[in-house]
């Protein structure tokens, strides 16, 4: 048998259709028989910012045609037109290199920059940052590492594929959707940022991160389906940014997850850093699983690969500092798993000898339970209200100080996500965790 038809036969077995499957992602569809394959290169403010624009809406008139594909990648602002590097001049082959200079651009003027620009635009919905019960507000800031993970949703996607009938064209204007992306990320300043479905890394957040003092890896999707959309921006995948000034990089595992030995269309990054100040080590990897109901067994085993990665690199080596202990160094796993809490694949992970929780359940009152939702969405084929985001943590060795917490579906709106006021159909995540003291570490 042919080895592609042999490929493909085996993948039909493996991801039938389950019963009972949830509503997940809609139909994306790729083209059949495609070669058109990137490989990705090897990547080499103040906290509580409010902004207060004016809330001047725009019309919100309901796009229920087919959606026109529009130019993308353009820019003419003082922000993107100084830093950006467009995919013209840094082929998707080329390695990054890994600037060390200190970081150039005030994170304060970026945001001023981005509200000048969204002062259209209602302003995003108010989020607080929630103290677990368990846990009482921390006052040396510098003791915790802020982790940010958001699928900020690929700009081709979202203007040709993925159908958000409540939507306006209008909203996804990249011209637009960039700054209230970057606006939210400068607003909470993570330490480490883990991003999904990234099709403008070289030519707008690689540039404009590196400019605020973090350093970045990029790993795309083999076969995107952004490549389908005509004047796509390049293939999305998933990015990962750490803060120089904080953590040094000790190692980075580039990963295209594996179904039945067979390589799949899904990847993750997996880091090792170490913290300049005392020298103790976390390993950080993000990924993006399979999408769409149906596709739970291969969500599930593509959980199951990606554990396994992650057993071997968190085993190697010993402790870099007196304070680290003999096991396995501290984990932080971020990711759009496409699953709900019911799926196997989170089952996988809550009950892996890696000794994961999942930091959202925290919000909840008995602290067992995740949010009801992490993204909102209407497309054609309804709407779709679901929980498929995750921040897991190592919880022998590290502990949740505080979250942020969930918009409530008044603060989202009666069109869902996206939005004028929200830039993606999924909500960011944020957490602030820290080292737990060698005495008080759970055996």
């Amino acid at each position: 048998m042919n080895p592609a038809r042999r490929c493909s036969a085996l993948l039909s077995q493996l991801c039938a259709p389950s019963r009972g499957g949830t509503a997940a992602r809609g139909p994306l569809s790729q083209a059949a028989g495609s070669t058109r394959c990137y490989h990705s290169a090897v990547s080499g403010g103040e906290r509580g910012l409010k902004r207060t624009c004016p809330q001047l809406k725009p019309s919100r008139a309901s796009n229920t045609g087919p959606a026109s594909v529009c130019p993308m990648g353009g820019s003419s602002s003082r922000l993107f037109g100084t830093l950006a590097q467009t995919l013209n001049s840094a082929p998707l082959a080329q390695p990054e290199a890994y600037p060390e200079e200190n970081p150039d651009q005030d994170p304060e003027e970026l945001l001023r920059e981005c509200e000048e620009v969204l002062q259209r635009r209602p302003a995003r919905p108010h989020r607080n940052l929630v103290y677990p019960s368990s846990m009482a507000p921390r006052h040396k800031h510098n003791s915790s590492i802020r982790i940010m993970q958001w699928n900020i949703l690929a700009q081709a996607l979202g203007e040709g594929k993925d159908g958000f009938i409540r939507c306006p064209l209008d909203a996804l204007n990249w011209e637009e959707r960039k700054y209230l992306i970057l606006e939210e990320i400068l607003t909470h300043s993570p330490d480490i940022l883990c991003l999904q479905e990234v099709d403008h890394y070289y030519d707008t957040f690689q540039p404009i991160m590196a400019s605020l003092g973090y350093q970045g890896s990029f790993l795309a999707k083999p076969w995107s389906p952004c490549l389908d959309v005509e004047q796509n921006n390049g293939p999305d995948g998933c990015a990962l940014f750490y803060r120089r000034s904080r953590f040094s990089l000790q190692a980075t595992a580039h990963l295209r997850l594996s179904a039945m030995m067979l390589p799949t269309n899904q990847v993750a990054i997996v880091q090792t850093l170490s913290c300049r100040a005392t020298g103790r080590r976390l390993c950080v990897a993000v990924t993006h699983l399979k999408a769409r109901s149906g596709w739970e067994r291969l969500r599930s085993v593509q959980g199951a690969d990606l554990l396994q990665s992650l057993r071997s690199i968190t085993s190697q080596g010993g402790p870099s500092s007196p304070e680290e202990g003999a096991g396995p160094v501290p984990l932080v796993v971020c990711g759009d798993f496409n699953a709900e809490p019911s799926e196997d694949v989170y089952r996988r992970f809550s009950s892996s000898t890696l000794r994961l929780d999942s930091a959202y359940k925290m919000l909840s009152s008995d602290g067992q339970t995740e949010p009801a939702y992490t993204s909102w969405k209407i497309r054609p084929s309804g709407e779709s209200c679901s929980t498929l985001d995750y921040i897991w943590y190592t919880h022998d060795a590290l502990s949740v100080d505080c979250l942020l917490d969930i918009p409530t579906e008044e603060q989202i709106g009666p069109d869902r996500l996206p939005s004028y006021h929200y830039p993606s159909d999924h909500l960011s995540l944020l957490c602030d965790l820290s080292f737990r003291e060698g005495p008080h570490m759970l055996m």
